[in-house]
């Protein structure tokens, strides 16, 4: 029985730090046990990511074109104002006799021809 008592027995707190510091736990317990779910966190992470960078890219082309939009809504409201400016009698009478086209203006009004079968 003396030679039981004379063994000391390591305490169980030693070995954890001993294998900590050798790197052992980490590689062997930790990393090798759980690596399939290390895997798929890594796989998340790079599919959060693309997420990321996909709606960005989104918000900046909906951006670009709602300012295409506007910009071309601006140029059919200013070419609309034009066409109604230049579509007034006065202004195609003005534009005829400018361009000499030999073109009268009417000055007593339209009759309405009835054709009879």
């Amino acid at each position: 029985m003396e030679k039981n008592s004379t063994r000391r027995k390591k305490p169980a707190g030693h070995g954890f730090i001993k294998e900590l510091m050798s790197g052992s736990l980490v590689t062997d317990k930790i990393i090798l046990k759980n690596l399939g779910f290390i895997v798929f966190l890594a796989f998340l992470a790079a599919l959060y990511i693309a997420n990321r960078f996909h709606a960005e890219d989104l918000v900046r082309r909906s951006s670009r074109l709602q300012n295409e939009v506007k910009e071309l809504r601006a140029e059919a409201l200013s070419i609309s104002a034009d066409l109604n400016y230049s579509s007034k009698q006065s202004e195609v009478i003005s534009l005829v006799r400018e361009r000499e086209l030999g073109l009268e203006e009417l000055v007593e009004p339209p009759y309405l021809v009835v054709v009879r079968k």
